[in-house]
């Protein structure tokens, strides 16, 4: 019997990386698992490993609707739709400013005020959004806006998980360090371009790693699943730190 037998999870973000590796991890432990993305390529994948899914923007709120009168119910929200604006505030305008803010707090304030009240109605659940060790716990160089809203999504959390402690709500942070996925290889490929080629950018993101290498989606999925599970009934408001080191070695 797997650790989430009977719950239902929606995973955002679910295409690739972290989400795709962590709805994937929760259907292993027995959950149902919702898997859903902004983009619908992605998805026929999830599909043929066994979780259902859906097309949802978490931009815009009659995605949102959509999905929770489709859906109903769950016991497990992960939000984990998010994206990573490079430079320092001098780099950042006003619209990339406005987009980060709005992908990366406001879609999962969204989201979370969408699911929680049919959490509230069935006893209970667990709410995890993605942060980032860039945030509130180091500061990154040219994260800007990326350290801004995930310094506030560690906020929300935290406030949530004070205003419904009482109610079978648990909330909590997942603050990953450098993270293989599709978007960090973007990231790598770009830098690339001003460094001499993408062996050198890549060997720079790994030089930061006090652990010596970078980390796995499939190890951020391995916490979330814990924090899922009953196992961490006693855990809320907290946040948890997976970044091989760099942030305190």
């Amino acid at each position: 019997m797997g650790r989430l037998e009977g719950k239902t999870c929606l995973v955002t973000a679910a295409g690739q990386g972290i989400g795709k590796a962590t709805a994937l991890a929760m259907l292993r432990e027995g959950a149902h698992v919702y898997a859903t993305d902004i983009n619908e390529a992605a998805l026929p994948d999830m599909a043929r490993a066994g979780c259902e899914t859906r097309m949802l923007d978490v931009r815009e709120p009659g995605s949102i609707r959509g999905a929770l009168d489709a859906i109903g119910p769950v016991n497990v929200l992960f939000n984990s739709a998010g994206f990573v604006a490079h430079g320092s505030i001098l780099d950042c305008d006003e619209d990339e400013w406005a987009f980060s803010v709005d992908l990366n707090m406001t879609g999962m304030y969204r989201v979370i005020r969408a699911f929680l009240p049919g959490m509230l109605e069935t006893g209970g659940g667990t709410i995890i959004n993605m942060s980032s060790v860039a945030s509130s716990v180091i500061a990154a160089p040219n994260r800007f806006a990326y350290g801004a809203t995930k310094a506030g999504v560690i906020g929300m959390t935290k406030a949530i998980a004070a205003d419904f402690i009482g109610q079978g709500i648990r909330a909590h942070a997942i603050c990953p360090g450098t993270i293989e996925s599709p978007s960090l290889e973007d990231r790598i490929r770009t830098l690339g371009e001003t460094m001499g080629g993408y062996e050198k950018a890549r060997q720079a993101f790994v030089a930061r790693q006090p652990i010596g290498r970078i980390g796995k989606a499939e190890e951020v999925a391995a916490l979330a699943v814990y924090l899922s599970s009953d196992e961490a009934a006693y855990s809320t408001g907290t946040i948890h730190v997976i970044d091989g080191g760099w942030s305190n070695v």
